[in-house]
């Protein structure tokens, strides 16, 4: 019983650590990309973000193609199956599309300009328009690989049994990160 006592505190002091990042502070409307097509409102100012499906330059500015993911607390898409639909965002200047490539998660801040249309394969497609004011590019998921003894020993509860199935006296490896990630970019 001791153990859900301890974890309490631990699980709120975790909690009140995410926050946004500076670039991405702030209050936003709550305007999902489908949201903003079928109303066709424009000038409402959001943050969204997902997953990078192609990046387009311009002679003075950058274009994003994204994969629309529900933000987490510190305004990082959520890595899950679920989208609001696509959405293309601009800034002015030159982001390196070898930098921000196809996967990776990237989360703006800006104002809805309308909606603007093309194809998704051979499927017509309108997409919400966002002139960004900030680009958020998130750094690289850490692959976490999480190894278990299976069978240890407890003195109380016994052979290959324990508080948390198959912990034993010492209770699970240690979580071992096979490839870490770099420092976040704002720009």
């Amino acid at each position: 019983m001791r153990t859900p006592l301890v974890l309490i505190p631990i699980t709120l002091v975790l909690a009140s650590c995410a926050t946004a990042p500076v670039p991405l502070a702030g209050d936003y409307a709550a305007l999902t990309p489908a949201d903003s097509v079928a109303s066709g409102r424009s000038g409402d100012r959001v943050r969204w973000g997902g997953e990078i499906i192609k990046v387009e330059l311009a002679a003075d500015s950058t274009c994003f193609e994204i994969l629309s993911r529900d933000l987490d607390a510190s305004a990082r898409p959520l890595a899950r199956d679920k989208s609001d639909g696509r959405f293309i965002a601009c800034r002015s200047g030159f982001y390196d599309p070898e930098v921000f490539v196809r996967g990776r998660d990237l989360t703006i801040v800006g104002s809805v300009t309308g909606t603007t249309k093309g194809r998704v394969g051979e499927f017509d497609y309108t997409y919400a328009r966002v002139a960004a004011d900030a680009v958020y590019l998130w750094p690289k998921r850490a692959l976490v690989v999480q190894q278990r003894n299976h069978w240890g020993y407890d003195p109380f509860w016994g052979p290959g049994f324990g508080p948390y199935w198959g912990g034993g006296f010492w209770g699970p490896s240690p979580i071992v990160i096979i490839k870490p990630h770099a420092e976040p970019r704002a720009n």
